[in-house]
């Protein structure tokens, strides 16, 4: 299978002498949502969900992170560094893993989901618990890499940026041209910053970007970082990100918006993608389509073509679904049972 770096080798900074670190990435699919488009008040056909959970280790962060672990292996690097909520953990280390390099992880302790942990566990990073939320943990990481002669690999990286910007390509390339409108979640700011990167170079009809924040971690609409972010959606529980430009760019030059979602309604954005179109992600995946159901309702919805970018895999949150009550039976061998 043709890599990521391959397929879009002329529109990313490698070289004959950049090494190739893939777990094979990308080609993501986008799945038609025609339940979610009703809900919405569009049109069937006019919905897709780009799902960036099929990545090799469940999340959107492997597009980046592949040609970021090329780069600091050409580059001859000691070893990665990150501070991450789990998603960037998971995805440094089984590269790192891949490209044979130290990886050092810095997470807020007691506030990294269970899957994304095990698989930084897993892959063999080395973890550093720190007594703060993310932005604690990633104003460590970037001061300890400076001092150590460490890469980081979180979305400071330029890396990163460009091969995340890819997303826009195969959104483009699988429609035929860019949508109309794309809703995504805003954690880090990373991922909204490299999507408009990739649809401004490729020219032609942009999307209007429509970015979401959880309630309780949205410096972006309230235009001051948040001390103390809290979601349940752990993903973009960041109160100071490190992409604010880029996004604010992203909103601006696009004629888009960033607006808040609250907890109660991710989570029934997130049920209803696993029950109306069998598609599980993790809460914070479900940002985005939160904000366009949100915007549906106050009659603000949108007209045309929409894509809702899902980040990252259902797996990655194994706990959440316990929020939710189920219907549940016993069945004995002895009794008599029906459906």
């Amino acid at each position: 299978m043709t890599s990521l770096l391959e397929r879009w080798r002329d529109r990313l900074p490698i070289t004959a002498k950049t090494p190739i670190v893939t777990l094979g990435e990308g080609a993501t699919p986008l799945i038609r949502a025609d339940r979610l488009a009703r809900a919405a008040g569009l049109a069937p056909g006019s919905v897709h969900l780009k799902f960036e959970g099929t990545n090799p280790t469940g999340s959107f962060k492997d597009r980046g992170m592949t040609l970021a672990m090329s780069k600091a292996q050409e580059e001859g690097s000691r070893g990665v560094l990150c501070a991450s909520t789990g998603n960037t953990a998971a995805s440094a280390a089984a590269y790192a893993a891949k490209a044979g390099l130290r990886c050092v992880v810095f997470l807020p302790r007691g506030a990294v989901a269970l899957g994304k942990l095990s698989q930084a566990i897993m892959h063999g990073a080395e973890i550093v618990e720190v007594r703060g939320n993310f932005d604690v943990a990633l104003a460590a990481a970037l001061r300890i890499a400076a001092e150590r002669g460490f890469t980081v690999v979180n979305s400071s990286n330029p890396y990163r940026i460009e091969g995340q910007k890819t997303a826009a390509f195969e959104v483009a390339e699988a429609l035929g041209r860019a949508p109309d409108f794309q809703f995504m979640p805003v954690g880090n700011a990373g991922n909204i910053t490299a999507y408009w990167k990739g649809y401004k170079e490729l020219g032609g009809t942009r999307p209007r970007m429509m970015g979401f924040q959880a309630a309780g971690a949205a410096p972006l609409v309230l235009g001051h970082p948040v001390k103390n972010p809290k979601t349940v959606a752990t993903a973009i529980r960041i109160g100071d990100p490190y992409s604010r430009t880029g996004a604010l760019a992203a909103r601006d030059e696009s004629k888009g918006l960033i607006g808040s979602v609250t907890d109660a309604q991710i989570l029934a954005a997130y049920r209803f993608l696993a029950r109306e179109e069998g598609v599980f992600c993790e809460p914070a995946s479900a940002a985005g389509v939160a904000g366009l159901l949100k915007l549906a309702r106050q009659g603000r919805g949108p007209r045309g073509s929409v894509v809702c970018v899902l980040t990252g895999h259902g797996l990655k949150d194994p706990e959440t679904p316990q929020r939710f009550s189920y219907p549940k039976r016993s069945y004995s061998p002895k009794g008599d049972f029906k459906l």
